[in-house]
């Protein structure tokens, strides 16, 4: 059950999509200013799911391009005050979208590399993977 979770010496709140949008865009000034309180103010937890949304958020309803999108991402992700569930599966996904893959699809395939292989029908994405040294990625 959720509920009994461990404690951990630090309080650390996790935070949604909005709040990171909020704090990235500084479209609606009080709730950014306090998303800007939450993130600044204390340890806060982001999960892979909510960095995935965000990506999304900011290019589908901002229009941030995928270069912006990325360079806003490494610098939240970079912040102090900011943990991430997988730090290198993270990381290592913003670098393979900055050589133009898909966020998600290299998020989906960088949480998989306990595998043989990651199998897609997405042959940009096994293009820009492989011509990055990611053998293990290979079309259907």
């Amino acid at each position: 059950m959720l509920e009994s979770r461990p404690r951990y010496a630090v309080v650390m709140n996790a935070v949604d999509t909005n709040i990171v949008v909020r704090y990235l865009t500084g479209d609606d000034p009080d709730q950014s200013a306090r998303a800007r309180e939450i993130i600044n103010g204390g340890q806060v937890f982001v999960p892979t799911t909510v960095i995935l949304e965000v990506e999304w958020v900011l290019r589908h309803s901002y229009g941030y391009t995928p270069a912006r999108v990325i360079e806003s991402l490494e610098a939240f992700c970079g912040l102090p005050t900011v943990t991430l569930n997988d730090e290198q599966v993270i990381s290592a996904a913003l670098d393979l979208a900055a050589q133009k893959a898909d966020l998600a699809d290299a998020l989906h395939f960088f949480e998989c590399s306990h595998c043989d292989a990651f199998v897609t029908f997405d042959r940009k994405f096994t293009k820009i993977a492989r011509a990055a040294g990611y053998t293990t990625v290979r079309n259907g």
